[in-house]
Order: C-alpha cells, then sequence, then structure tokens
C-alpha cells in the first residue's frame, strides 16, 4: 500500500447501521457449503481489472460466474482488508505493521482503544480478547492523507463506528469450534513455517542471514524479495494462532503453494480443508516489488484507472489465476458437495476522494446459478457473513450489523444466466 502523510483525528461519519454484537446468529440466505476457497488479490480497483486487455482469464472468467458489481473494500491498506474479511473487523488495525510475535506482556488495540495507524511503527500485539476496533470514516483525514480532499474507505457515503463489543477472534475460531477445517496457503512461505517469518521469497526469509548463508555472493539481507507477507496472512496476527495450544488452530495449518504439504499437492491429492485461505505472492497477486523485475515491479501511477498501469504485473496475476481456478476444478474435491471459489481484490491502493473503494468480486460455485451480475451493495463484512452463512457458523463482529447484507445472489442454487440488481428480481 502507498504510504501517504498522516494526520491524527477523526471527522465526523454518516455511520452503517451496526448491532455492536460479538457473535450472533446464523446467517442465512447461503446454501450449505463443503469448501470455500478465498483467493486474495491486491491493489486494484474495479475500473483497472474489469474492460482490462492484459487480464483477459478474469475478464472471461467474470461473463461465466458470479459478478459483484457494487462491491466495496473497507478501510486501507492490505492488513486492514485481510482482518476484516477474516474477522469482521478490523481489530484496531490501522496498517501493515508486523505482529509483536509471542508477546504474551502488550496491551491489545482492542484493549487500548487506540487504533495502530500508518504513521506508527509499533509492531501489533497479538490479538485476543475483547475490546473496542477502530473506526471506518466516510472521508478518511486521519491515516494516509493529510488534508483534503482525503482518502474513501468505502463509497464515499458510509463509515463504520467502532464497535467497542469487538471480540478477538476469526473464521478459523469458528470453523474449529464446529469441527471443521482450515488452512491458509501463502506463496512464497519458507518450508520452514510461518512462525516469525514477516517476509520470505519461497526459502530464505528475514530470519535468515543471508550473508552468511551464501558466502561470496555479494547479497545482502536488503537482497530479500518480500514475496511472502505476513499482512497478507490474517491468521497469524492472533495469539491462540501464534501460540498454538490448539494444533488445529495454529501455525501448523499455514503452508506454501509448493511441496508436500502445499497447495497444489492438497488439491491433486482431494484432501483439502473445509476453508481455504489462498494468498499468490506480491508478483503473482499484482501488488508488485521494486526488486524483482520488469513485470513485477509497482504501477508507474497507481490512480484508480487503465491509465499508468504496470501491463507485466497485471498480466501476472492473471495467469496466476488461471493456474489456480484451473488447479481447483480438476482437484476431486470440486466434485464433493457443494463448493464455491471466491476472487476478491483487497483495496482500491489509491481511493483518494472522489475515487471509491470499489473492487472486483467473483463467485464461482459447483452447484449454483452463473452469469449473475449483482448490483447490490455488498462489502468486505458481507463477504465474512456470507461465509458464516454457508458453513452454518454465527456471524462476527461487524458481520452482525443489520447493515450487512448476504450474497444471496451470488451463492444461490439452481443454474441460468441472471442479471440482479436488488429492486426488480431476476
Amino acid at each position: 500500500m502507498t504510504k501517504k502523510a498522516v494526520i491524527l483525528g477523526l471527522l465526523a461519519v454518516t455511520l452503517g447501521g451496526a448491532a455492536f454484537a460479538q457473535e450472533g446468529a446464523i446467517p442465512k440466505g447461503v446454501p450449505h457449503l463443503d469448501h470455500v476457497f478465498v483467493i486474495m488479490m491486491e491493489n486494484h480497483a474495479y475500473a483497472q481489472v474489469i474492460g482490462n486487455p492484459d487480464d483477459p482469464f478474469v475478464n472471461q472468467y467474470a461473463k461465466q460466474v458470479n459478478l459483484a458489481t457494487n462491491y466495496f473494500a473497507v478501510g486501507h491498506p492490505s492488513l486492514t482488508n485481510y482482518l476484516e474479511i477474516a474477522g469482521g473487523s478490523n481489530f484496531g488495525v490501522r496498517d501493515d505493521n508486523n505482529p509483536d510475535w509471542h508477546d504474551a506482556t502488550c496491551t491489545t488495540n482492542l484493549a487500548s482503544g487506540t487504533p495502530n495507524l500508518e504513521s506508527t511503527s509499533t509492531s501489533i500485539c497479538p490479538i485476543y480478547g475483547t475490546g473496542t476496533d477502530a473506526a471506518t470514516p466516510v472521508i478518511d483525514y486521519s491515516n494516509e492523507t493529510s488534508g483534503p480532499p482525503g482518502v474513501i474507505d468505502i463509497d464515499g457515503t458510509l463509515g463504520y463506528a467502532a464497535n467497542p463489543k469487538t471480540i478477538g477472534k476469526t473464521i478459523a475460531d469458528q470453523l474449529v469450534s464446529s469441527g471443521l477445517t482450515w488452512k491458509s496457503y501463502q506463496e512464497g512461505l519458507p518450508p520452514t513455517g510461518a512462525d516469525n517469518v514477516n517476509s520470505a521469497d519461497g526459502f530464505f526469509s528475514n530470519l535468515t542471514d543471508i550473508p552468511t548463508a551464501l558466502p561470496g555472493s555479494g547479497l545482502t539481507d536488503s537482497s530479500l524479495i518480500a514475496l511472502y507477507a505476513v499482512k497478507h496472512n490474517p491468521f497469524a496476527y492472533f495469539q491462540n494462532v501464534q501460540e498454538g495450544t490448539n494444533p488445529k488452530l495454529s501455525l501448523n495449518q499455514m503452508a506454501g503453494f509448493e511441496g508436500a504439504n502445499g497447495l497444489f499437492a492438497d488439491l491433486a491429492s482431494g484432501h483439502v480443508s473445509n476453508f481455504s485461505w489462498i494468498a499468490p505472492d506480491q508478483c503473482d497477486d499484482q501488488h508488485g516489488q521494486s526488486n524483482a523485475g520488469a513485470a513485477c515491479d509497482w504501477d508507474p501511477d497507481d490512480n484508480g484507472t487503465l491509465t499508468g498501469l504496470n501491463p507485466g504485473l497485471m498480466h501476472q496475476g492473471d495467469v496466476t489465476l488461471q493456474t489456480l481456478v484451473t488447479a481447483i476444478h480438476q482437484s476431486r474435491v470440486w466434485n464433493e458437495g457443494n463448493a464455491a471459489i471466491i476472487i476478491v481484490w483487497d483495496e482500491n491502493d489509491y481511493s483518494i476522494s472522489p475515487t471509491t473503494n470499489r473492487v472486483v468480486l467473483l463467485v464461482d460455485t459447483n452447484y449454483g446459478r452463473s452469469g449473475v451480475k449483482s448490483n447490490i451493495f455488498y462489502d468486505s463484512f458481507s463477504l465474512t457473513k456470507s461465509i458464516e452463512a454457508g458453513f452454518g457458523l454465527p456471524c462476527l463482529n461487524h458481520a452482525c450489523d443489520s447493515s450487512t447484507n448476504v450474497m444471496s445472489d451470488l451463492f444461490a442454487a439452481g443454474r441460468g444466466d441472471h442479471d440482479h440488481h436488488g429492486d426488480d428480481g431476476w
């Protein structure tokens, strides 16, 4: 996420209807789901993906499956959005900082009621317990800009009040409590695992002394290409996952794409968890890295439009998605019960007003309707709530808000091509 000058303080906001519940009733409106695959892409607006000739697979796929045309991310930067999808809250985290690994003495942002902002360099205390998360303003002057026109966190009209009854858990906790399974697949994660790893290139990590590991190479620790980034692995920020008292709710549930326990091996064997969180590396998710070659370099001018994008970066992400979707479709698990693939971009990296935070969300099911184009307003909390509905789990945090819509049309049973605009039926 592009760093911008920051000031403190929040303006008054127009707020969505909030129930301020920790966990509530099980949402309705989505058929029972046996397997869900969430694929996270990075930092591009709806208009930068749909209609982009460098994303041919995504654009063809969007015509075949179900497309949310009015879906919005909630807030910035990346980690905030990942947490909001995984747990229905930002948990007081409004930056991309690394975890304060295994620190049992720090005060959580929930407990203090003070958010981590982009202006701070504070590691994020392992999340647990209950408390107050961070508000999401309509126009944000507090975190990524120093004044007008400000950053639009959602659509320019909606905001969320801080929830004083936020519970520090995610859908992973809920799945384990219900006897279901989950796994976080992180491309670029080293074979040694996720513990204390903030960045990695698939083998070396921030824990590696690269000059010692590669004597005579002339490489330094700064030569590490941060393909894996812990900010894209939200479950690693939670205290119970870091400590791993329950092996089913631990860092053991994290793996790379390759290797014996990786994503492609699991898909090939058909031994796949009920819930799979899939994060391509920072070249393959369209995020970009400055030291990874031209096709992975940052967009020259990320302004919410097709102008100024790195075509190589966009195409690399498109090819990655085709590979992932093909592997899932070819796995026997795709034919076992009800399954869904969800592809979503985390945020529009440049939501300076009047540009909104509208991003692409696609839903592909093996049981239901296809070709649906839904113009109903959805956001990150809608995605959380819809996944919970499919697994029969209670709503969590802002997913319990009365204003949070379940994506019933995108996950509907039956087949046929439909446009759903929210007010005129199918």
